[in-house]
């Protein structure tokens, strides 16, 4: 019997589950909206392994949501799924399916795959981030994922930063704090801020929106030293230069005591969280 592995990955607005070979060679994709509800949600998922494995014993699941969850007992609570909430997801796909399953926050996966990516020069330490309805990153150094204390997800997306804000607005996150980068980028941020979805935005907004990411760039810069950040996400993809060459350029101007890092637009797009999925699911199939 052919083996292959599957990689999902759980959105909060879509589910996309594939199969690949086992070089990682995506064999079979669906496609789909995500039910509000939990019991509906995991049907979906089951309905669409079996539409894409097409009768094949399957070797690993690996798979990509977002946080908070624990990569370890792969239990979920993804922020955005209101009704998706201490999932066991772990426990109940290896009792289903009888393979290996590991899931792991979907920011982690991007950075994962967009590692690999680098095929011939990978850098030692590459930061990944994501600006679309939230925002937040991934760091990979040298082919391994970087956790924090108790093995958890930094938060990217959370640090404050001095933004410019016309107005004299001040700007509190959903998290609780104040001033943070997603509340200031992210397409949530951008609707709160300016009452106007991101593609509606003036070009005197966008220098806002670019000044804002630039310093967030610094501190990441700073912080973190990675020889590489790459953007991806919907707010970064549809902006494109009119976001990223002036946060860029604001960076640059700012950071003085460390190495300039290389920024560079995804080139895996919105498929980056559904290959580290696969990677995942290679590596522990």
């Amino acid at each position: 019997m052919n083996r292959v592995v599957v990689g999902l990955d759980i959105g909060g607005t879509k589910l996309i589950v594939a199969s690949a070979d086992m070089q990682g060679h995506i064999l079979k994709r669906e496609r789909a909206s995500t039910p509000r509800g939990l019991l509906e949600g995991l049907a979906l998922i089951d309905e669409m392994i079996e539409q894409v494995r097409e009768g094949a014993e399957i070797a690993g699941i690996g798979a990509a949501a977002g946080g908070p969850l624990d990569w370890r007992t792969g239990v979920i609570s993804p922020l955005h799924q209101p009704e998706w909430r201490e999932v066991a997801l772990k426990e109940r796909m290896e009792r289903i399916y009888r393979c290996s399953f590991h899931v792991d926050v979907d920011a982690n996966l991007a950075a994962l795959a967009e590692y690999h990516h680098h095929a011939r020069e990978r850098p030692a330490r590459l930061l990944y981030l994501t600006i679309s309805t939230g925002m937040g990153g991934g760091l990979v150094e040298n082919g391994l994922i970087s956790r924090g204390m108790n093995g958890g997800h930094p938060e990217v997306g959370h640090q404050s930063v001095h933004y410019r804000l016309a107005e004299g607005r001040t700007v509190a996150c959903p998290c609780g704090s104040n001033g943070c980068l997603e509340a200031l980028v992210s397409g949530n941020g951008i609707r709160r801020l300016y009452r106007k979805p991101p593609e509606e935005l003036s070009p005197p907004e966008w220098e806002e929106v670019a000044w804002n990411l630039g310093q967030g760039l610094r501190n990441l810069a700073v912080i973190c030293l990675p020889d590489e950040i790459v953007i991806g996400g919907g707010v970064a993809f549809g902006a494109r230069e009119t976001l990223l060459a002036p946060a860029i350029e604001v960076m640059r101007d700012h950071l003085k005591i460390v190495p300039h890092p290389k920024v560079s637009a995804s080139e895996l797009g919105e498929h980056n969280v559904l290959a580290g999925a696969i990677l995942l699911a290679l590596s522990e199939g």
